[in-house]
């Protein structure tokens, strides 16, 4: 188990990435691993972290599409977590993860279009 899910995920992912820079391998993403091994409280608290993983200074992949977490949240079967999932695509973009890694595309897609234009109008406004 973790002690602190948000340090040790974080200490890991970068001590691999310096490990693999010492190596000569320099294109790196980080992934914080959503559902794997963690429970609810604990996918949440990294999902509520990705700013600062982000801010690490190399690109964040987030992988939460269809995860059990959502389940955990609103019950439903694995095809019926499209909104879940959208709903944690949007908490990554907002934080500013380099890539999304989902089931439905077009969905996905369109929620981000969405997003990105609302920030945009208040850009201009």
């Amino acid at each position: 188990g973790y002690t602190d899910v948000v340090v040790e995920v974080r200490d890991f992912l970068l001590s691999r990435a310096k490990t693999l820079r010492r190596a000569g391998i320099w294109d790196i993403c980080l992934d914080p691993g959503i559902g794997f091994g963690k429970t609810l409280p604990q996918n949440l608290a990294l999902l509520r972290a990705l700013p600062a993983l982000v801010a690490q200074g190399l690109p964040v992949l987030l992988g939460a599409s269809r995860k059990s977490f959502i389940a955990g949240i609103s019950p439903a079967p694995v095809g019926q977590r499209l909104p879940g999932s959208l709903a944690a695509a949007l908490a990554g973009a907002e934080a500013g993860v380099a890539w999304l890694r989902v089931h439905d595309v077009a969905e996905t897609r369109q929620a981000l279009a969405v997003w990105a234009a609302i920030h945009a109008a208040g850009e201009t406004a």
